[in-house]
């Protein structure tokens, strides 16, 4: 099995940092990301074997208890995640680009692993709640045809939990639009 991936997000950073000593306690996971995020709220990722990922997550959200604003499990992620989460994906081209917008750091995660996994494209970036008042996005290119089906994939979730704030579709980006996003 691939691995797993779990976020949880909380409303103010003095939680957070008390659910993520929970987590990382509660089982055998590695902490790959525990920070600050806008708007004074605190995320925080580990991955690892489902089971461990799943106890971690559960730690998390019971510490947390009502400051917490969204969370997921994903088992075998897909591997465009991360690049994109890190900005170092190593796109070349732009054809069609596609936007999904969300309100919050877990929906954007699991919306860009299900429209990676929906279909043959590439993601650009997934830029997380820094220097955007706590909202996300995704940016994805491939073909017309294929961007369309990945942002309707990624975009489903987190439109029927009221968390998407927008998306689009470019079939046919600026040059300089492009030059500006790679």
């Amino acid at each position: 099995m691939g691995l797993a991936i779990g976020l949880v997000e909380f409303a103010n950073v003095t939680k957070g940092i008390e659910g993520t000593d929970a987590m990382v306690k509660a089982a055998d996971v590695e902490l790959l990301l525990a920070r600050p995020t806008c708007p004074g709220k605190f995320t925080t990722l580990v991955s690892g074997d489902v089971g461990a990922v799943k106890s971690s997550i559960a730690a998390g959200t019971v510490v947390g208890a009502d400051a917490v604003v969204d969370e997921f499990v994903l088992p075998n992620v897909h591997p465009g995640v991360f690049p994109a989460i890190t900005a170092t994906s190593d796109v070349r081209e732009v054809k069609a680009l596609g936007v999904i917008e969300t309100f919050t750091v877990a929906s954007a995660i699991v919306a860009a692993d299900a429209a990676l996994k929906a279909a043959a494209v590439e993601a650009i970036e997934l830029r997380l709640a820094i220097g955007l008042g706590g909202k996300c996005f995704v940016t994805l290119t491939g073909d017309v045809g294929a961007v369309q089906a990945a942002v309707s994939a990624g975009s489903a979730d987190a439109s029927a939990r009221g968390l998407l704030v927008s998306r689009v579709v470019i079939p046919s980006p600026a040059k300089e639009l492009v030059a500006a996003l790679l």
